[in-house]
């Protein structure tokens, strides 16, 4: 293993050391990506949603979780990727975002969960110059984990380019 590469691994394994942060990975369409740990709600299996017309088709519907009605966004689409059908694996990773009217909770559907990583602040990278779309927005920063690159999104950004998040309803 070379140097640099010893480095980086320690940097992401840490425990605890002032400066990091746990991410929940998770995969889509062979790619890792990362979520604080800190976003996260729950992890369910995939038990289908009730689908709401006139949305975008990255979002799949809604689903009632406790009696709180979450939408539901659909990884890969939203990212616009090759569909693929829903398996035992597919898991929906329910995450709580910052909105304009207080804290929101929506499920994300991605292909799996892979693991929580600690990662030290000065592990994550900046994501290069990709142009002005909403998509490259959301990723706040890459790492390397284990030889992988591992993209790590902003959920805040991701969720409030997906959905209305301001609480507001428009009657026609």
């Amino acid at each position: 293993m070379s140097q640099s590469a010893a480095i980086a691994e320690s940097s992401v394994t840490r425990a605890n050391a002032p400066g990091s942060s746990q991410y929940v990975t998770f995969v889509c369409a062979g790619v890792e990506y990362g979520v604080e740990i800190l976003r996260v709600q729950e992890i369910k299996g995939w038990d289908g949603v009730t689908r709401v017309p006139y949305t975008p088709p990255y979002v799949l519907g809604v689903m009632n979780l406790r009696g709180v009605i979450v939408p539901v966004i659909d990884l890969r689409a939203r990212f616009g990727l090759e569909s693929k059908p829903f398996d035992s694996s597919t898991v929906v990773i329910v995450v709580r975002v910052d909105a304009p009217v207080g804290e929101k909770t929506v499920g994300i559907v991605v292909d799996a969960v892979s693991e929580v990583y600690n990662v030290a602040a000065d592990a994550v990278k900046p994501t290069p110059d990709l142009g002005a779309s909403a998509d490259a927005a959301c990723v706040s920063g890459l790492t390397s984990v284990d030889g992988k690159m591992v993209m790590l999104l902003d959920m805040n950004r991701l969720v409030a380019s997906s959905i209305d998040l301001s609480g507001s309803q428009t009657a026609d």
